[in-house]
């Protein structure tokens, strides 16, 4: 069985893509998420960050989404 090294969103670079692992946040926020677009499997891209640790800029299908990098963290992703 191999090995998969997750990364969190927030460490992504603008234009890097990633699928979505898990989502380790509590229950309201794992909601909103998932109202948004964000679902285990899904590909998601990083468009911008904010300066200053500002929010990040991505985008899941055709859907852009503004997140906090404190949000963010909470999203593992498998690089693509």
């Amino acid at each position: 069985m191999t090995q998969v090294n997750n990364i969190k969103l927030n460490s992504l670079n603008p234009g890097q893509y990633g699928v979505i692992h898990a989502i380790h946040a509590e229950q309201a926020l794992h909601q909103r998420l998932n109202a948004m677009g964000f679902r285990i499997g899904k590909k998601i891209e990083l468009i911008r960050r904010a300066s200053f640790n500002g929010p990040l800029h991505v985008r899941i299908g055709a859907t852009d989404i503004i997140l906090r990098g404190i949000d963010a963290a909470r999203i593992q992703l498998i690089p693509s």
